[in-house]
């Protein structure tokens, strides 16, 4: 029987240990942290999302979102546009430049997921590992839901 305590724990300090470990590559070889790649990296994707939208998608604070976003904006990375639906809010779009270092941070990160999942567990291994991580991920919403209710 698998012990849940101890997965929790691989599975916990697996995430920090490969964030830790991209987030390094990416500001080494890339001047660029990880939070802001994330964001630039959906945005390159979905452009036009308001920050509430980049919020929700990675599960984090509105307020959180926002003062990353007001830091990436600064750094030219990234511009709010109006936004026609809602006056009150703003839309996000790469800039220029924000597409650039993207288009040179994406070979570097995958370079390191690579290296980190690849190099470690076969193609078949890896599928399984998407596939039960997904399902994880869908049934937490359900078991959730009654909690939010």
């Amino acid at each position: 029987m698998a012990d849940l305590k101890r997965l929790y724990h691989d599975l916990v300090r697996f995430e920090t240990e490969l964030w830790a470990a991209v987030d390094t590559r990416l500001r080494t070889d890339c001047d660029l942290q990880l939070t802001w790649f994330e964001i630039m990296q959906l945005l390159g994707r979905e452009p036009r999302r308001r920050v509430q939208d980049i919020a929700t998608e990675f599960a984090i604070s509105v307020g959180g979102t926002s003062k990353v976003v007001d830091r990436i904006v600064v750094a030219g990375f990234c511009r709010r546009i109006p936004n026609p639906q809602d006056g009150r809010s703003a839309l996000l779009e790469l800039t220029e430049t924000g597409q650039q270092k993207l288009a040179e941070a994406v070979p570097v990160f995958e370079d390191e997921l690579a290296l980190r999942f690849r190099s470690v567990l076969g193609e078949g291994e890896l599928e399984r590992l998407a596939l039960s991580l997904r399902l994880l991920r869908t049934s937490a919403f359900a078991v959730d839901e009654p909690l939010s209710a």
